[in-house]
């Protein structure tokens, strides 16, 4: 078992329905919304029983976003709770509990370098956070905010992986020490977290949030601190932007470039409404949308960029808008909660056009709520990643590494992120062990080296080079089925999350032609 330690704020909310993707961009979000999206509502009548089930990597007794969720008793009620209200109830005490779970017994065996040479573990040159035994990996993570839920199944997957790795012998002859923090989603929490864990941790495995990283990006690099972001902001691959936050998948602008064109090239697309939050998330997303419609000669009948408000409880100028325009797609870059708002509330009025967004946006969680039926009649799925149990060389690894250890969690495609963030931060550690030199200057080195290969699990990635050259490009996009919908426990063997394959990985010819110059969103 990987050896934990657990700092973080107690957990005094229920939460509504929980989302899919992580983080939002935007301060407004921030505690109270985020980037992107998966965003739990504390609703009133909806009461998400997520984070009180079983061990959840995060909680120490979270049932991670597997929680049973009541979804809306009326859709309409239950996606108008007030997202803010987890971190609205919420005491920041900080809590201190070391669990130490796994004892520190590091191999001795010599660590192999690229060139097939080996490297005495006692000879690698070390500083901050790696000491004989133990690599302290740090998370900046959600475990009392909005996106709680999600974050919980993120890393409990995390957990599971660098359990694995622990039980094969560590890297470089010690064993992993998961130091976890919570940034209640809240940036001002986030920076204060930052400054428990810059002096302790050898690298950040996870930070959660956009403005939350971007608020602690000079201080990565002051700090020779790699961190590896939950969130998918163009912004990141810009060395003056996120010189030391090493981006996983493609950013929330190129995906927007691709679900544009997949959906004007395979549906009757010609005019298009834009919805989205302000900050970076929202401005992202729909910078990219823009640009996807200006390149394919669409009309952009309704901008609504940064007009819709993460808390809100009404979004009916929004709503309006659409209906009085009446596209033929309504992109969104906004969170489950509210897509579910303006969603209702258009197609209660008439509209009966096609809905699609950034990752983010959707929950394979909304399923199991009164919006199903409009779901699967309207909505094409977007997202970075694979799905649960597709097959893909890395997914059998993943499926089983997950059942034997949380048999009890259901079925979730967001495991998969947990894991790649494992894989990568596998990835650095080991290059940088290979390399007789893990200290923060060293781990920075090798971060700039690597190559990660995901297995099929998402698009391969790399930052050696110009970030022109290895910005990852693909997506894939998902019919979205109720039919296919099977919710379960991974002790099952069954269960589906209901997203159906269309085409992926898929890179756009306005992708491939795309051009980085630095960030879509200049906020």
């Amino acid at each position: 078992m990987t050896s934990k330690r657990w700092r973080y704020v107690a957990v005094a909310a229920c939460f509504g329905l929980v989302a899919a993707a992580c983080g939002d961009d935007d301060d407004d979000e921030g505690g109270d919304a985020t980037d992107a999206a998966e965003v739990t509502s504390g609703g009133d009548t909806a009461t998400t029983e997520a984070m009180t089930g079983t061990t959840e990597a995060m909680t120490g007794t979270t049932e991670a976003m597997t929680g049973t969720t009541e979804a809306m008793t009326g859709t309409t009620e239950a996606m108008t709770g007030t997202t803010g209200e987890a971190t609205d109830t919420t005491e920041a005490t900080d809590t201190t509990e070391a669990t130490d779970t796994t004892e520190a017994t590091g191999s001795t065996e010599a660590t192999e370098t690229t060139s097939g040479e080996s490297v005495d573990p006692a000879s690698i040159e070390t500083d901050i956070g790696v000491d004989d035994e133990t690599i302290k990996v740090g998370m900046l993570a959600d475990l009392s905010g909005i996106f709680a839920p999600l974050v919980a199944e993120i890393v409990a997957a995390q957990e599971v992986y660098w359990d694995d790795v622990n039980e094969q012998g560590g890297i470089g002859g010690r064993q992993i020490e998961l130091v976890i923090e919570d940034n209640a989603y809240d940036v001002a929490i986030h920076q204060e977290k930052y400054e428990v864990l810059r002096n302790e941790v050898a690298i950040l495995s996870q930070s959660t949030g956009s403005p939350h990283t971007a608020s602690i990006a000079d201080a990565l690099v002051d700090d020779n601190l790699v961190a590896i972001p939950l969130t998918w902001f163009s912004g990141w691959a810009d060395p003056e932007v996120g010189q030391n936050v090493f981006e996983s998948y493609t950013s929330y602008c190129i995906e927007s470039l691709n679900g544009i064109q997949w959906l004007v090239d395979n549906r009757d697309v010609q005019t298009v409404a834009i919805v989205s939050f302000p900050g970076e998330y929202g401005g992202d997303g729909a910078a990219g949308a823009r640009m996807a419609a200006d390149a394919l000669g669409l009309d952009v009948v309704y901008d609504g960029t940064g007009l819709i408000e993460p808390t809100a409880t009404d979004q009916g100028a929004a709503v309006s808008e659409i209906v009085r325009n009446d596209p033929d797609l309504v992109w969104t870059t906004v969170n489950p909660t509210q897509l579910s708002l303006i969603m209702q509330g258009a197609i209660g009025q008439g509209y009966d056009g096609l809905w699609s967004g950034n990752s983010p946006s959707y929950s394979f969680k909304l399923l199991g709520t009164e919006l199903a039926p409009l779901l699967d009649e309207f909505y094409v799925q977007s997202t970075y990643i694979v799905t649960w149990n597709t097959d893909v060389p890395g997914m059998a690894e993943v499926v089983e590494k997950m059942t034997a250890a949380r048999p009890d969690l259901t079925v979730s495609d967001v495991y998969i992120l947990g894991w790649t963030e494992g894989q990568i931060t596998r990835a650095i550690l080991e290059q940088a062990a290979a390399n007789g030199d893990m200290t923060r200057e060293g781990i920075v080195a090798a971060a700039n080296e690597v190559s990660v290969d995901f297995e099929g699990l998402a698009p391969d990635q790399t930052w050696a080079g110009e970030p022109d050259e290895y910005i990852v490009r693909e997506s894939y996009i998902y019919d979205v089925s109720l039919e296919d919908y099977a919710p379960a426990p991974l002790s099952a063997g069954t269960g589906s999350t209901g997203s159906v394959l269309l085409e992926g990985p898929y890179v756009s010819s306005l992708a491939e032609e795309y051009t980085f110059e630095g960030a879509c969103f200049q906020g």
